[in-house]
């Protein structure tokens, strides 16, 4: 927790936590020489795509035509530094438009443009504004996958090159020079989209044949996967999207007796992984099971309920706790749990850790509320 404030800090001075737990943040975000008051509230998990953010109407007009965006960065984002970094560029892509739009454009913009639009074919076109200054191309990659791409252009377009969106887990940068054109743009994102062919080809695969807890519905950006293998037991991964091949980064979650064997087998079993095949069946062989097939099982059938709130899902996400004892094995929401040993006359509680009886068998279990 410590060094997430230490990042934020250098990253936004004037964005200050509000509380001890971290999950509120208050202050001022810089861009282009102006600060906008915004306020983010965080839930008890730190789940990113729960957040709140709130600011005046002034910075909410301005990002209005990006909550989409804001969105998906959301849900990609792996912590609270990234999505600021992330958010202080979108602010800054919208601020420059936003002065654009009092620029007038020269008869030749809209010639420009025009002709470009027809020689790249319209039927890459998803969508142009009324006012020529935002064009939405299409495309598809060798898989048959459909991707997007939000250009934003300025007054002295084709001078200088227009901003980019894109749902892509790694950066998109585009290579311009004053002779370029759309088309170059365009070309350019098919290669990007050839580039990530393996990364998402992996998680492609993972969806279609695991069930996967969260995200519900993943994003072209989204590099994690938690991956169910029982019930109460699953597999956080997060996938290097230049190297999707690569063994990805694993944390289980559920009860000790259940996920420390698939950490004992992970490790003795790590050097035995292969690049040459899938991602999943690397992780089916080096943990020694098969995830459960969707073609075969329901959700339903290891993604059980809360057992103090009685829902699958808090604040979006799904229970994350579950006790240790092998003849309970009772899930909880992290949030539930400390919320419910909070209440116990007979729990103790060390700094954010606290110690007490499991509502269901009475076993002696801990909840720290930060991790």
């Amino acid at each position: 927790m410590a060094g997430t404030r230490a990042a934020l800090l250098r990253q936004c001075p004037l964005l200050l936590p509000r509380n001890r737990e971290g999950t509120a943040y208050e202050g001022f975000l810089t861009a282009q020489g102006r600060d906008f008051h915004i306020r983010i509230l965080l839930p008890m998990d730190f789940q990113l795509k729960n957040a709140s953010i709130e600011c005046n109407w002034h910075l909410k007009k301005i990002l209005h035509g990006y909550r989409h965006i804001l969105k998906q960065r959301l849900h990609s984002c792996p912590d609270l530094v990234s999505f600021m970094v992330e958010l202080k560029t979108v602010l800054e892509i919208a601020l420059k438009n936003t002065q654009d739009l009092h620029i007038p454009r020269p008869p030749e913009y809209y010639s420009c443009l025009v002709r470009d639009l027809e020689v790249l074919g319209w039927n890459k076109v998803a969508y142009v504004d009324t006012d020529l200054t935002t064009v939405k191309l299409k495309a598809e990659d060798s898989c048959g996958r459909q991707h997007l791409i939000i250009l934003k252009l300025n007054a002295k377009y084709p001078t200088e090159a227009p901003d980019c969106l894109v749902d892509f887990p790694v950066q998109f940068a585009v290579s311009w020079m004053p002779q370029s054109s759309l088309i170059d743009i365009y070309n350019q994102f098919l290669a990007a989209l050839e580039s990530l062919k393996e990364f998402w080809d992996a998680m492609d695969e993972i969806d279609g044949k695991t069930w996967v807890l969260e995200p519900e519905n993943p994003t072209r950006s989204a590099t994690t996967r938690r991956i169910a293998i029982g019930t109460n037991v699953s597999v956080n991964i997060e996938v290097d999207p230049r190297h999707p091949n690569a063994l990805p980064e694993c944390y289980f979650l559920g009860a000790e007796h259940a996920v420390n064997p698939l950490r004992i087998k992970l490790n003795n079993n790590m050097h035995s992984w292969d690049p040459e095949i899938s991602l999943l069946r690397n992780l089916q062989d080096l943990l020694e099971i098969d995830f459960p097939s969707r073609a075969v099982l329901e959700k339903s059938d290891f993604a059980k309920d809360c057992g103090i709130c009685y829902a699958y899902r808090l604040a979006g996400a799904p229970p994350d706790q579950v006790c240790d004892d092998p003849r309970c094995g009772q899930p909880f929401h992290r949030a539930c749990l400390y919320e419910w040993l909070q209440g116990l006359p007979s729990s103790r509680q060390s700094f954010n850790v606290i110690f007490g009886e499991c509502p269901y068998c009475n076993k002696v279990r801990r909840s720290d509320e930060n991790e």
